[in-house]
């Protein structure tokens, strides 16, 4: 055994004393490097063979977790993703969106989570929408706590979790600092739960933005003349949302100039219908001339009625002004039937008062009616 390694020493010193461009230390290399050292960890290989990412998305993806040297943390995420019941592409979906959910302790966060959600009554399958569309945090215990609060005023997960779908800053906002006190707010200006959850739904940002925002919202609602407690105020605060005050005044002066009304006129407009506001522009006009030219309404008696603008012009205003008018000349209605209360009325009972009852006297009505919300006019409608 002495002699081998005597050798072998000898050897190496010869070979570097004949050749001075390769000294002892890399011989040494050498021989070490003949037993292969564990392969390095190659992350981007393992988004795109693994996770399933483009070669795009894991060379970005792979620069957030470049630290990440071996693939049991990441093996055991997936494996979590998919007990959860999510697809090869749902998984996919998730890293590429938040990549450092493969460095989640599963044992101590993401098991833990899936059992606290399940306490509140979040089944299983809603927890993995709920790590599809919000995964960096869903990686995070305080996800819980979020959820205990927002679920009794959302009222169920269903509509928590559509409600997520485009509201992600309602997770990263500040319960304390931020949603209670807007939540709070709201509730003083007298809306109810739904009334807040409606609004969330329209205007997205309201309960993750500063209160400040949500107040400054509130008191350019109050300027359009619709007062905090009342019924409109929550459209009020709609229609107000993504205006400042010098866009509101042009919408004004553009809604009085465009339908004829005096400022008053627009002023109850408005205060009616606030979502008059946010109305377009040609849409407004055309329906405004079809009711003062055809119809034959005032401009007063419109701005009395606004909600009367806020429906389709073809599919409810004027199909159903010729259905009217056709029953009149018919006389299968009175004369003094009037038309607001006819354009007011939901879709059934419409049928069921003015097309079903003239089913033999005016076989073809039903017909011409449908054509007529198709934007045709049939012959029948035609008096000129």
């Amino acid at each position: 055994m002495l002699r081998l390694r005597n050798s072998i020493l000898s050897h190496l010193l010869s070979t570097s004393a004949a050749s001075p461009v390769w000294p002892l230390h890399r011989h040494l290399s050498a021989a070490a490097a003949a037993v292969s050292p564990r392969p390095s960890f190659a992350v981007e290989k393992y988004l795109i063979d693994t996770c399933g990412l483009t070669q795009a998305q894991a060379l970005k993806a792979a620069t957030k977790i470049s630290h990440v040297n071996c693939p049991s943390k990441p093996d055991a995420v997936i494996a979590f993703l998919a007990g959860l019941g999510l697809s090869s592409a749902d998984v996919a979906a998730v890293v590429a969106r938040d990549p450092k959910f493969l460095c989640a302790d599963v044992e101590r966060t993401l098991d833990p989570v899936v059992l606290e959600l399940n306490g509140l009554g979040i089944s299983r399958s809603e927890v993995a929408r709920l790590a599809s569309l919000a995964p960096d945090k869903f990686r995070s215990r305080c996800i819980v706590s979020k959820l205990q609060y927002y679920l009794p005023l959302f009222g169920s997960t269903e509509r928590l979790l559509r409600a997520l779908n485009h509201s992600a800053n309602l997770l990263s906002s500040s319960l304390e600092k931020v949603v209670k006190p807007n939540v709070a707010f709201l509730q003083e200006c007298g809306l109810g739960a739904c009334d807040i959850v409606s609004m969330s739904n329209s205007v997205r940002w309201i309960l993750g933005s500063k209160p400040e925002h949500v107040w400054a919202m509130a008191t350019r609602a109050e300027a359009v003349g619709v007062p905090r407690g009342s019924g409109m105020f929550k459209e009020a605060m709609q229609a107000v949302a993504f205006l400042s005050e010098k866009e509101i005044a042009i919408k004004m002066e553009q809604l009085k100039n465009m339908l004829k009304w005096s400022d008053a006129e627009v002023g109850i407009a408005v205060r009616k219908y606030p979502l008059l506001l946010v109305r377009s522009k040609d849409g407004l006009q055309g329906k405004s001339e079809f009711l003062t030219s055809e119809v034959g309404l005032e401009p007063a008696y419109i701005a009395h009625r606004p909600a009367l603008l806020c429906y389709s012009l073809q599919g409810r205003i004027r199909p159903r002004y010729y259905v009217l008018k056709f029953l009149k000349v018919k006389g299968l209605v009175h004369q003094g039937r009037d038309y607001y209360s006819t354009v007011m009325i939901s879709e059934k009972f419409f049928m069921e008062r003015f097309i079903c009852p003239h089913k033999q006297a005016a076989p073809h009505l039903a017909e011409d009616y449908a054509a007529a919300c198709r934007g045709e006019v049939p012959t029948r409608f035609r008096f000129t």
